[in-house]
């Protein structure tokens, strides 16, 4: 079936902590877009005890029956199993029990009903293609964040129109160097790329991991990724995820000096919508962690692109890039610059730090000398290969919680490759069993449910769906290396589970994608930390705003360590002393750490974004992992 088509601490207070009240939500928990008919599908009954919500405490009745909404029939009945006994989840405050339907595979839509309670489950559909309309909606967040580019009908609806953003004097055509703005032979034709996060700022290095993770996607499954995906490219003939990889392409293409250095970042202002936006666009210099992580994205992009009919000029561009990218770094390999950061005296210049120490600058560089590998064939890099693994060690457990996730999923693509050494196969192979798939937090958290939501992550912290979709990755990776065959129905199952927590199967009961009540889902996220759709503004709120942010978006998720600024603890200046005043907002805060979150969007002091942001990161990484199941 082509699997599956180849077939997804409390914080410091500055003020007592207060209850903020929460719509409860059906404690008979699903997926909210549905299950494939093949695969496991186990609701999640919970009894909240800790939390929030623990004054809705709850125990399943002795009967559980799915059934079929159209015809009011019931398909399937059985009982509610406990999780550990009775045990209370510690990530959650939770005791759970499982109701395991999977043995219902007849296309249809569904609730599950607690027959002696009277309660049942938001309803959810059980088809092949149940997922296919979601990963179409994730996908368009790329075109949304697309800078200098218009957001037209009828690939948005009238409420996400928008002109073409940062094009204006002294913008992206017009960049110049941050620490020169008045001298105009700094001048830089910058325009495209994507806007990163829910900030507008560009991050080369960034920009290139969100290339290699979409061509990626497409290499994995490529039969999903059509040519319908509902943006101005399609239609042409090529597919749709291909012409989102080369709209990040053209911009790292610009971000290229003549002798092959990458420009690091770039700072755009900020407005709602984007198009209002009337300041300065500023560029950093170059540094070698930029050009090396855009050597291995032209690389892979030279490989991928060199089999795709109309493409070849294209490739050959890219290859040469690729190769000049790697020249320069080799030959400088310490050039460093920090943004936003009074080491290279760039306060303000951007808001995340995109440069990296020794141990990350390792990383980088064995990934794009695995994609330079894949491209040229050359046996030189198979020696810096071998030298990097035995130095990096991406096999450890730990590999897929990071910066650099895709790092142990590259090495498998390695390993792939027919210019890669037969004992490097091997050995790249028996590390992933035995470190990822076998490591502490690998197989053995899967067969011994230590997480009753049935995606268990290592903690809880900014960015943790970001790292749900990575180790829901793990399984799917094996799959497709050929890893563990026996196991291979398991692996799916327990990388579905990922996908499921996503889709709402988690202690929130939310699904943790944006405004996505017209797919079906009941409870997804209402508001999230982004400029366009920011605080007081029309994209807002779902139901209070006029319309609400733009569906689809992956927010960061849970994070207990989520606090307001320093600042609250002594002054706050302006209006941040009188937020500073208000009692800070819980959940997110005093939570269980799989309860450390909530929908807000307020900017600095409130500091919403280590909670709710989305980023171009998360959004690839779950659109990785839900390709493996759509069809």
């Amino acid at each position: 079936m082509r699997f599956l088509a180849f077939a997804m601490t409390l914080v410091a207070a500055c003020a007592p902590v207060s209850q903020v009240a929460s719509a409860q939500t059906p404690p008979i928990i699903v997926d909210q877009f549905g299950y494939l008919p093949a695969l496991q599908k186990i609701a999640v009954i919970k009894d909240p005890r800790v939390g929030y919500d623990s004054e809705n405490s709850f125990s399943p009745g002795q009967r559980y029956a799915v059934v079929n909404r159209a015809t009011g029939k019931t398909v399937f009945t059985g009982q509610a199993k406990s999780w550990k006994n009775g045990k209370i989840d510690k990530t959650s405050g939770d005791r759970i029990w499982h109701f395991d339907f999977s043995d219902v595979r007849e296309p249809g839509r569904y609730v599950i009903r607690d027959i002696d309670r009277r309660v049942e489950s938001f309803e959810f559909e059980i088809s092949p293609t149940v997922y296919t309309p979601v990963l179409k909606t994730a996908f368009k967040t790329m075109y949304l964040q697309r800078a200098g580019f218009e957001k037209r009908a009828p690939y948005v609806s009238r409420a996400y129109v928008d002109r073409a953003s940062h094009l204006g004097r002294g913008q992206d055509p017009e960049a110049r160097l941050f620490n020169r703005m008045k001298d105009a032979s700094t001048e830089r034709d910058l325009r495209g790329g994507w806007f990163d996060a829910g900030d507008y700022n560009k991050y080369t290095s960034w920009t290139a991991n969100y290339v290699t993770g979409m061509l990626a996607a497409y290499l994995e499954n490529p039969r999903v990724w059509t040519d319908d995906f509902g943006i101005p490219e399609s239609g042409n003939g090529t597919p749709d995820i291909l012409d989102e990889v080369k709209w990040g392409l053209d911009w790292l293409e610009r971000m290229q000096n003549q002798d092959g250095a990458m420009l690091s970042v770039m700072s755009l202002s900020e407005s709602s919508p984007p198009s209002a936006a009337r300041g300065p666009s500023r560029y950093g210099p170059p540094n070698s962690s930029a050009t090396v992580a855009s050597a291995g994205a032209f690389a892979m992009a030279a490989k991928v692109y060199s089999a795709v009919p109309g493409f070849q000029t294209h490739a050959k561009r890219y290859r040469m890039r690729a190769d000049k990218a790697w020249r320069w770094v080799e030959a400088n390999p310490h050039v460093k610059f920090y943004n936003n950061d009074p080491r290279s005296n760039s306060v303000g210049l951007a808001a995340g730090q995109q440069e990296v120490e020794a141990d990350r600058m390792a990383n980088k560089t064995l990934m794009a000398a695995i994609h330079m590998s894949a491209m040229t064939g050359d046996p030189y890099f198979n020696k810096v290969i071998k030298d990097l693994y035995n130095r990096v060690n991406p096999m450890d457990p730990g590999t897929v919680n990071g910066y650099e996730a895709g790092m142990a999923f590259d090495v498998l693509y390695y390993a792939r490759q027919p210019s890669t050494p037969k004992s490097m196969v091997s050995r790249i192979r028996r590390d992933y069993e035995e470190k990822i798939l076998q490591g502490y937090n690998g197989w053995s958290v899967v067969e011994e449910q230590e997480d009753p939501y049935r995606a268990h992550v290592d903690g809880y912290w900014w960015g943790s769906n970001f790292n749900k979709a990575h180790r829901g990755e793990v399984y799917t990776q094996a799959i497709h290396a050929g890893i563990g065959q026996t196991r291979r129905m398991d692996y799916l199952n327990a990388a579905a589970g990922y996908v499921n927590y996503v889709h709402g199967v988690n202690p929130l009961n939310k699904v943790y994608l944006s405004n996505m009540g017209a797919l079906g889902a009941e409870n997804s996220v209402t508001q999230f930390y982004h400029n366009w759709f920011k605080d007081g503004s029309k994209w807002d709120e779902v139901g209070r705003s006029k319309y609400g942010p733009a569906p689809g978006f992956l927010v960061g998720g849970p994070n207990n360590g989520y606090e307001r600024a320093e600042c609250c603890n002594s002054v706050c200046g302006g209006e941040g002393a009188k937020i500073c005043r208000m009692p800070i907002k819980s959940p997110p805060a005093g939570q269980p750490p799989a309860k450390s979150y909530a929908d807000f969007n307020g900017g600095w002091p409130i500091n919403s974004w280590s909670v709710t942001e989305n980023s171009n990161g998360y959004q690839i990484a779950y659109i990785r992992l839900l390709s493996k199941f759509a069809r």
